[in-house]
């Protein structure tokens, strides 16, 4: 999810660990990631916003059996899809995503993925922003609890509003964070996501086993079940939306010492696997603790005097406000790029014109992202719709990949048979997720208007 990692540098004096993960583009041409150091960045780059939606989702598939099943069935495809595009960067010359498309799938294609990369990173954008809002909104009810008055009702502070808090933080801190070129401050705070993630999972399971009715509640739940098949499958893109890392693997892969494929698909399952473990952990707890009333984002569901929750609701809010500026960084360069395919290209690339166009387009993704942002109930609304783009990254464009790849790769005819029909298969899979997810966003839109 979070593919920042292609644009941090190289600090001079870190751990091994970080060291690698910071120099992705330092120096693509001389790889010296390792095998750890390509697990790590793989799991700073999935590990984010979507863990707080994944309780949700366990009691929106039906119950933890069938959210866990949802879930390995898609792990298949999502290491598939890692494995693809590994091979894919293998047998071209580029190290970027969408260059990996455009040299074997064609110029078309290649347009095709670039559109579905701005849309995808404006989305986690606003997805960023809505967490970030609801996060502010209970810590300030935290300080500054609603007024209580005659009657029951409740009166809050216009200064504890998260659509005023939420806007100041944007344009005090959010804003001038993301208007210069290159965001180097970044190279400090890339574990914290990870660190987040992991403090979030530890604090769900231990408030589990710390509640005094937990017993209660595990002998008394029963499933809600499931009322069709598209409820089940609504998940995906929840799933989608966590697991996606497949932005940053081409870079992750291009930085390796070692790029045999196998040792690829090690690396690609240990990661997942990974990934795996600490989603289900934080989706399965959540769900027990709460049942049927767990909030789209979790951390919403607990008190907001708890101290503990209190420091997790901070982590992940100064997580994603160091890594917001990132995204929108990744969404402007390739922004900047279709502007400078126009034919007064020259212009863009000499102050002051290059520094205007630089700030109109951190002004206007912040300003828009800030508006979808106070105008969406909750984070699964935002990640319904992420997760059907991600299709097209963890599923549509690997696939495509694949079966293009078949056409010149010397392969035998048996294996070129079942690679295609992979290929095939995997793209259909990520056309009726994007078609799905999509369908289901535009009509609960509708239906609310």
């Amino acid at each position: 999810m979070t593919i920042f990692l292609e644009l941090v540098h190289n600090p001079d004096n870190m751990e091994e660990l970080a060291r690698e993960s910071i120099s992705l583009l330092a120096k693509p041409e001389s790889p010296q990631l390792s095998s750890a150091g390509a697990v790590f960045i793989m799991l700073k780059s999935a590990l984010g916003a979507g863990l707080l939606n994944f309780p949700w989702a366990f009691n929106k598939a039906g119950g933890v059996t069938l959210a866990v099943l949802v879930e390995l069935g898609s792990l298949i495809f999502l290491i598939s899809g890692l494995v693809i595009l590994g091979y894919a960067a293998s047998i071209s010359t580029q190290t970027t995503y969408q260059g990996v498309v455009r040299e074997i799938c064609g110029a078309a294609v290649g347009k095709l993925c670039e559109i579905c990369f701005i849309l995808n990173l404006f989305m986690i954008s606003v997805a960023f922003l809505r967490v970030v809002g609801d996060q502010l909104e209970k810590l300030c009810d935290s300080f500054y609890p609603n007024e209580t008055l005659s009657g029951g009702t409740f009166r809050q502070h216009w200064f504890t509003d998260h659509r005023f808090t939420l806007s100041v933080l944007c344009i005090l801190v959010i804003f001038p964070l993301s208007i210069p070129k290159e965001i180097g401050f970044q190279k400090y705070t890339s574990i914290l996501g990870t660190l987040a993630a992991c403090y979030l999972t530890l604090v769900i399971v231990v408030k589990y086993y710390l509640r005094m009715d937990h017993v209660a509640l595990h002998e008394h739940h029963h499933s809600p079940g499931v009322s069709s098949w598209a409820s089940m499958f609504s998940v995906i893109p929840t799933i989608c939306f966590g697991f996606q890392c497949h932005e940053a693997c081409i870079a992750i892969y291009s930085s390796m010492s070692n790029k045999k494929l196998s040792h690829w698909v090690v690396v690609s399952v240990m990661s997942m696997l990974f990934c795996f473990l600490i989603y289900s952990l934080t989706g399965l707890y959540g769900y027990l603790t709460f049942d049927a009333d767990v909030a789209p984002d979790i951390l919403m569901s607990y008190p907001g005097n708890d101290v503990v929750v209190i420091i997790a609701r901070l982590l992940f809010g100064i997580s994603i406000i160091t890594i917001y500026p990132i995204v929108l960084l990744l969404g402007r360069s390739v922004l900047q790029d279709v502007c400078l395919s126009s034919k007064h290209s020259y212009l863009l690339v000499v102050d002051p014109y290059e520094k205007w166009m630089r700030i109109m387009l951190t002004t206007a993704w912040v300003v828009v992202t800030l508006v979808i942002a106070l105008c969406v109930p909750d984070i699964s609304k935002v990640i319904s719709v992420i997760g059907g783009i991600s299709a097209f990254f963890i599923f549509i464009f690997p696939g495509l990949c694949l079966v293009c790849a078949m056409e010149t790769e010397p392969v035998k005819p048996r294996t070129k048979s079942c690679l295609i029909f992979w290929g095939i298969l995997t793209v259909l899979c990520g056309a009726f997720i994007f078609g799905q997810s999509t369908t289901l966003a535009i009509m609960e839109l509708l239906y609310k208007l």
